[in-house]
């Protein structure tokens, strides 16, 4: 990311807020990640988006799809297709994040996932998606958890 671009961080809230809802779709409906984008910009978005990266994460999303189950895989107790869908897609945002973004912070990355499950997916589904993001951040992530664990 460019060191003079400023992030508005309400903008990337409501890029991730979109892409949930776009990657709902798609998990559900099989169809494209430009046909999606595209309803999306057209009709869905409405409020200040950093579109680029809405954009980024939808289709990174989709493109990376596989590697991101194989990063919550071992801390499921359930097949993928036994997940709630929006819980999934938010696991998927976030597991994204942490393996391509490595500019925002972990706990960023967790809290924001969590604000979107509790708004989107069932009332006790943070939980669940707490529980596994904080082991795939520890395996991810585990040069940052540790020097937040000796700076405190």
């Amino acid at each position: 990311m460019p060191e003079n671009k400023r992030i508005n961080p309400q903008a990337r809230h409501n890029a991730r807020h979109y892409a949930v809802q776009a990657l709902y779709q798609w998990q559900l409906t099989g169809a494209s990640g430009t046909d999606i984008e595209n309803q999306f910009l057209k009709h869905q978005i409405s409020k200040q988006v950093d579109l680029e990266y809405f954009k980024e994460l939808l289709h990174g999303i989709v493109s990376e799809q596989k590697t991101l189950d194989e990063h919550m895989h071992p801390y499921l107790k359930r097949q993928l297709h036994e997940l709630d869908p929006v819980e999934l897609a938010v696991l998927r945002l976030a597991i994204y994040e942490l393996t391509k973004r490595p500019d925002v912070p972990y706990r960023v990355i967790i809290n924001e996932a969590l604000e979107l499950t509790k708004k989107f997916g069932s009332v006790e589904g943070y939980k669940f998606v707490n529980g596994v993001l904080d082991q795939v951040a520890r395996k991810i992530r585990a040069h940052e958890i540790g020097e937040k664990k000796t700076s405190s």
